[in-house]
């Protein structure tokens, strides 16, 4: 163990000062009436350095504070036709107290077979979740700004506000979804969602809002299959999203293959286990292959900010803020090939970073913990960097149980 240099101190300090740039984000999206092209500047602005590999077309604009660099990736290009349909012009009124499913739905439904894009101009439209919100093959479903889909309130154990089931080709944008956790008729389940991609592939979703789901925010996952294997949800871009106040998980990753995450916030989840603001735990003995986090905010969650957890293989956590969990920060458990680097994990009411039994290959590096085990009282220190694992850093990092290959690089605490 040694002190910091100067330039490790600077490291932690820049390191906080874009965790406060994302705090603020995070309190003006959920701001009412702040319009998503300010929402997606200000994100752009306090983002980190990031690059995405292997999608095609026009580069999302940067726009910088100095000091800053955008995050750099490209939205994919996503096969579908020239049509475009408004819901109001299929009877949707959007008015806060008419049921507008059946409206939306039809405007879905009279796309030609090459697809389009359904606008949702301004206004409260209520859904009927257990009915959903059908996406098809090929289309755009484009909410403005202020447009928001709220599920209207039900008692049932399950329920997908926007359903996107083994389609192709979809992207979902803007305005908000809200969930009616506030005003729920039953007390059993915890599937009740705002999104919930399921064995799809090429999907997009961007610069939306997700609150107050009776189970999820969001869930990308695999479909079961009559009579032959199930399918993975494959090739899915989460970018500039903010999915928060949701009973079990601001996230939740199934069976897929290629998943990356930019610029997104998973806060305040409580109220049904595992109450964590993202959890990978594929169903069915399957895997989640290939999943990138970075640059993300998860905070606040009742218990932890990241399970990864069994049939988690090639998870890459990087340039992400989690803090003010209330237990763990990042948990490991059965995963397999895992890279977690350039996180800021502090203030935590456990542990800050777990790496439990049955993980294997997974290298630490770069990351900045301070604040963690707060449950036991603050801890003062001077900061110092560290390579490999030791007990006197076990309020912020653990290995516990039968693990192999843990790579432990220098890493910062204060």
């Amino acid at each position: 163990m040694k002190n910091t240099t100067s330039a490790a101190t600077r490291y932690i300090q820049t390191r906080t000062e874009n965790s406060m740039r994302k705090n603020e984000l995070a309190r003006l999206a959920c701001e009412p009436g702040m319009a998503r092209r300010d929402f997606i500047r200000k994100s752009f602005a306090i983002a980190l350095p990031a690059t995405l590999a292997g999608f095609s077309g026009p580069v999302m604009a940067a726009i910088t504070s100095p000091g800053v660099t955008a995050s750099n990736y490209t939205l994919p290009v996503l096969q579908r036709g020239s049509t475009v349909l408004s819901v109001k012009n299929y009877g949707a009124v959007g008015d806060g107290a008419h049921d507008d499913t059946a409206s939306i739905q039809r405007a879905i439904d009279a796309l030609p077979a090459s697809g389009g894009t359904i606008t949702v101009p301004a206004g409260t439209y209520l859904i009927n979740a257990l009915t959903s919100i059908k996406l098809r093959s090929y289309m755009h479903l484009k909410l403005s700004a202020d447009a928001k889909l709220v599920a209207k309130p039900n008692s049932a154990e399950r329920y997908n506000i926007v359903y996107v089931n083994k389609v192709r080709d979809v992207e979902i944008s803007g305005g908000r979804i809200v969930g009616e956790r506030d005003g729920h008729g039953g007390s059993a389940g915890e599937w009740g969602h705002g999104i919930y991609v399921r064995g799809s592939s090429n999907v997009t979703v961007r610069d939306i809002h997700i609150s107050k789901c009776w189970g999820d925010g969001l869930v990308i996952a695999g479909a079961t299959m009559w009579q032959a294997a199930p399918i993975p949800s494959s090739n899915v871009l989460v970018a500039n999203i903010v999915s928060t106040g949701s009973r079990r998980q601001g996230l939740s990753v199934g069976f897929v293959r290629d998943v990356k995450v930019y610029d997104s916030e998973f806060s305040n989840s409580n109220g049904a286990t595992p109450q964590c603001g993202i959890d990978i735990e594929p169903e069915n003995g399957n895997t989640a292959y290939k999943v990138l986090f970075e640059n993300c905010l998860v905070r606040g969650n009742a218990r932890y900010g990241m399970l990864l957890y069994k049939g988690s293989q090639g998870v890459t956590v990087r340039r992400c803020t989690v803090e003010n969990n209330g237990s763990c920060g990042i948990v490991t458990a059965n995963a397999v090939a895992t890279y977690i680097a350039q996180n800021t994990i502090r203030n935590n009411s456990a542990t800050g970073l777990f790496i439990q039994d049955g993980t294997r290959n997974c290298q630490v590096s770069s990351n900045t913990s301070y604040g963690n085990y707060n449950r036991l009282g603050a801890v003062s220190r001077t900061p110092f960097q560290m390579s490999g694992w030791s007990s006197k850093i076990e309020r912020d990092m653990l290995i516990r149980g039968s693990t192999s290959d843990i790579r432990i690089t220098t890493n910062y605490y204060r």
